[in-house]
């Protein structure tokens, strides 16, 4: 193995990097939103909608700290490649990919979860609509 294959990941990483922090971001400027408009919003709707978002950002924080795990140890392996200690880079990598791996499945799980929370949106929607 070669500096250049740990070197691949490197943009996708930081891509994905950026895509949980766009993630975070959104949660949390709906928090936010919620809370401001608390006064304006029913009672079971927020109550429905906060253990959902606290999951949400637990989620997404373990995506982030595994993505940010695996971008260090690619950093690690291609430390180790250059200077030729094999061993040592493949081992880095491969945990690398582990992490990134998690990473992913968290994304997966943060994702089927944000569409419950559409779905109390959409719920509260059609009742009001159908007032």
């Amino acid at each position: 193995m070669d500096v250049s294959t740990p070197a691949l990941l490197f943009g996708s990483i930081s891509l994905l990097l950026l895509a949980y922090t766009n993630r975070f971001t959104a949660v949390a400027r709906f928090i936010r939103e919620l809370n401001d408009n608390k006064k304006n919003c029913e009672k079971v709707i927020v109550d429905s909608q906060i253990p959902v978002l606290r999951k949400r950002i637990k989620l997404i924080k373990r995506m982030q700290v595994f993505g940010v795990i695996s971008f260090i140890l690619c950093t690690g392996s291609l430390f180790a490649l250059f200077f030729e200690n094999q061993l040592t880079g493949k081992l880095f990598f491969t945990v690398s990919i582990s992490s990134l791996l998690i990473s992913l499945v968290y994304v997966l799980w943060e994702a089927t979860i944000s569409t419950k929370a559409l779905d109390i949106i959409l719920d509260n929607t059609q009742q009001h609509k159908n007032i």
